[in-house]
């Protein structure tokens, strides 16, 4: 499979399976957002992190520096997209008729899930799994 950005929707794939279905199952039962979507995001960015290493990125970064960089990456990506996705959902569906109103934060999730694809990746390469970064060295 050519190209880290096939592999890493490939991976994505995986984790947003899992992530989503405990997102959706955790808000449908307990109804809280930020609850539901921080534990299945936490559950998703496990098979993020563990996959992408081995398989999207095949990094060689040591495990210490690129879990510390992973963790804030997804701190800073969960943030932004959930927070961004349910303002602009509650903005798209205050637009909308009002039977489709109730609906506000599970159109959040999806638009925060897409949003936090697209930096997710760029962080993941340039940023969490980046060797070159690593292989720069300086000897006095």
């Amino acid at each position: 499979m050519k190209g880290s950005f096939v592999r890493f929707l490939v991976v994505g794939l995986v984790n947003t399976a899992v992530g989503l279905s405990i997102m959706y199952v955790l808000l449908h039962i307990f109804h809280h957002y930020w609850a539901a979507t921080f534990i299945g995001n936490a559950t998703g960015a496990v098979v993020s992190y563990v996959l992408n290493r081995i398989f999207t990125f095949k990094s060689g970064v040591h495990l210490s520096t690129s879990i510390l960089r992973f963790i804030l990456l997804i701190g800073v990506c969960y943030g932004l997209s959930y927070y961004i996705g349910l303002q602009f959902s509650s903005w798209l569906l205050h637009q909308l008729p009002a039977a489709v109103r109730p609906f506000k934060k599970d159109v959040g999730i999806l638009i925060g899930t897409g949003l936090y694809t697209l930096l997710n990746y760029t962080g993941q390469k340039y940023f969490v799994f980046n060797t070159k970064k690593e292989a720069v060295v300086v000897h006095d």
